[in-house]
Order: C-alpha cells, then structure tokens, then sequence
C-alpha cells in the first residue's frame, strides 16, 4: 500500500484514500442553483477515485457571490437543488461529498473569468469588505461593514452551515483564503479598520472566528468542518506565516477540523511563485505546529509528488484542482502509477490499463 492510497480519518469522515478533489468554481449556475453542468461535471469527478469531493464555493447571500453564476445556499430553491445534486452522486459513487461556504466580499460582482474576470460596474451589486477600499483597478469600491453588516453575515454562514446538513454532504469547508471577505479582514492590506475588529491580529481575526464558531455550532460534533486559509500574503506588509500560524491554532479552539493551505490574490497584481509542490513546506508547518488534519494543495499535478506529500508527513491529504479539471480519472492513472490497485466502476472495467496489452503507454506523466 502506498501513503496516498491509505485510509486516514478526520474526524467521523473515513477516506479510503488521501485524495481530495479541490472546490473548482464552475461560474455556470442560474440563480445559485446547479444545473446540468453541474450534474456532468460534479458526476464525472464523483466516479475517479478521489475518496472526497469538495463541491464549489458556494455563497451564503446575494451580495456574497463573486459572479451571478456562483453557486448560492440561501433560498430553499438552491437548497432543493444542491440536496438533488448531492443525491444524484450517491447513486453514481461512495465518495465523501463537502461544501465550501463563501462571501466574497470586495471580490464580488464581477465577470466571468472568460468574460474578463472584471467588475461589472453599474450593472452590479453593491459590496462590503472590512474598509472601504477596492480590491484593484475597475472594481467597486466597497461599504465598510458597521455592526448590522457583522451579524447578518454572520447569521448567513451560520444559516449555510444549517442547510449544508440538511442536503446531506459529508463536511463542511469555510473560505478564509484568496481574499475574500473573511480573508480580507485577516489581510492588514485589505482591514484599515480602528475598532475591535481591526488592528492587531488578534482584532483581525475575531469576525472569521465568529463565523467559524457560529458554522460549528450548526455542524454536528465529530463531522468535520475545515478552513482553506492563504499560507500568507505574498506581500510586504501582509499576513505573514507566523500570523497564519496562530490564526490556525485559533481556529482549532473553536472547533474547526481540518485546514487547507492555500494561496491567492488579497490586493490585485499580488504574484505568486506558483510551482508544483511550492505550499507544501507550509503545510508541513501548519501541520506540525497544530496537530490539525492538513490538506495540502499547489500544483500537485504529478502522482510521485503527491506520494512524497503524504509519505514524508507533509500534509494528510491533498487536494487536486486543475489537473482534476484536464482529466477526472486523475485519482484513478495515480493508483495505477504507483502500483496500486485501481478502483475502477465496473461499467469502465474494460478501460483498466491492466485489461488490454501496452496500455500503459497511454498514460503520459503517470
């Protein structure tokens, strides 16, 4: 048995392997609700062999979409649809399903990204964020949340987390990473705010730890609840891993489960140097320093990288996204890379490499 293929466990979610599809917004929902898209989409990557599936980020109101196609869990109709969604993969597969719960702050009312990716100007939504200030050129500038603005957002997440449980997923994942909103007030880049919830750390943090408390209060103990969080800002005067560090080790007091080190954008033009494998040294740490179950993620595109990830204690699990995107038996060509047996559905039983001569050939890079 290899260490990616070996069983691990967060929690009561029992995997039969350390491979996670990474939360891939799709940008192709009407009115928050799935659709076929989604169906064919979510459905193809259901019967590859990841052991866990993270549906998309998925917004917890209106103006906490990035795009008016994201996905939405606040009306009953989009609770309908997704609770349909998660049930048409029950049928197709055993992998655990979770969803991500997003607000996306000043990132919000924007393009899709092959219609730019840009902010939508007047004919988009209004935005909040920790201060009022842009997130780039061409974006809105966005209110200041005052201390309605904290409850209702929280209240929202927390609504979220009830409906999550009610269609059914696995685990429950918050965004506090790639700069939205509750990245944002982690980020003294983004959070110029002089009250108690902006400042020192310890006052940046406090709103994403209310959030995350009040999510854990509607999610069941014992089923996992994780973060994506940035490892750091990639820019002088930004988060700093120390800082990530302790946010971390927070966030496990109040019951978060699993964390994801991740890496994206807080202020616009931010470049990062994106290499595979490059956020596995600060999973390692975030692993170390909190005895949290880890996720690691960052061009993992290779089998032998993800293998090594997981052997050399780096993280627990990793997550894959892109190469996911490009080929959704990812999961199933790694088993067959590194010798283990695939558990392929048995209506594709045929397309096993091991069942026709040379065709091991056809997996170029596995």
């Amino acid at each position: 048995m290899t260490a990616l293929f070996s069983p691990f466990e967060i929690g009561s979610l029992a995997l039969d392997n350390r491979i996670f599809v990474a939360p891939m917004c799709q940008y192709s929902a009407s009115g928050g609700v799935p659709g076929s898209w989604h169906l064919q989409h979510y459905g193809a990557l259901a019967v590859g062999g990841a052991a866990a599936m993270s549906i998309e980020a998925t917004a917890v109101s209106v103006e906490g979409r990035i795009t008016d196609g994201c996905l939405g869990l606040y009306n009953d109709v989009q609770e309908q649809g997704l609770a349909g969604l998660v049930q048409h993969l029950r049928r197709l597969s055993s992998i655990r399903v979770g969803l991500q719960l997003t607000h996306a702050g000043r990132k919000g009312s924007c393009h899709a990204p092959w219609d730019g990716g840009g902010g939508l100007g007047t004919e988009g939504w209004p935005l909040i964020a920790p201060s009022a200030i842009a997130f780039g050129q061409g974006r809105a500038v966005p209110k200041a949340m005052e201390a309605p603005d904290f409850k209702r957002v929280a209240e929202a997440f927390a609504v979220g987390a009830r409906r999550a449980l009610r269609i059914g997923v696995d685990y429950l994942e918050l965004h506090l990473a790639h700069g939205y909103l509750l990245s944002s007030f982690l980020s003294p880049l983004s959070n110029r705010r002089d009250d108690a919830y902006g400042g020192s750390l310890s006052r940046r943090m406090r709103f994403p730890l209310e959030v995350a408390a009040r999510a854990r209060a509607e999610w069941p103990a014992g089923r996992p609840m994780g973060v994506r969080i940035n490892c750091h800002d990639w820019l002088d005067g930004g988060l700093s891993f120390d800082d990530t560090l302790h946010i971390c080790a927070a966030l496990k007091d109040v019951g978060v489960d699993f964390i994801c080190v991740s890496a994206g954008a807080v202020v616009e033009g931010v470049r990062i140097p994106a290499e595979p494998g490059y956020l596995l040294d600060y999973a390692a740490r975030v692993r170390k320093a909190t005895g949290l179950a880890t996720r690691a993620v960052g061009l993992i595109h290779q089998p032998q990288l993800a293998e090594r990830a997981i052997a050399q204690g780096q993280a627990d699990c990793v997550a894959i996204g892109r190469a996911m995107l490009f080929d959704p038996r990812w999961a199933l060509k790694a088993a067959i890379s590194l010798g283990v047996q695939a558990a392929f559905p048995r209506q594709y039983g045929l397309g096993s490499p091991r069942s026709w001569p040379g065709a091991a050939a056809a997996l170029p890079g596995y």
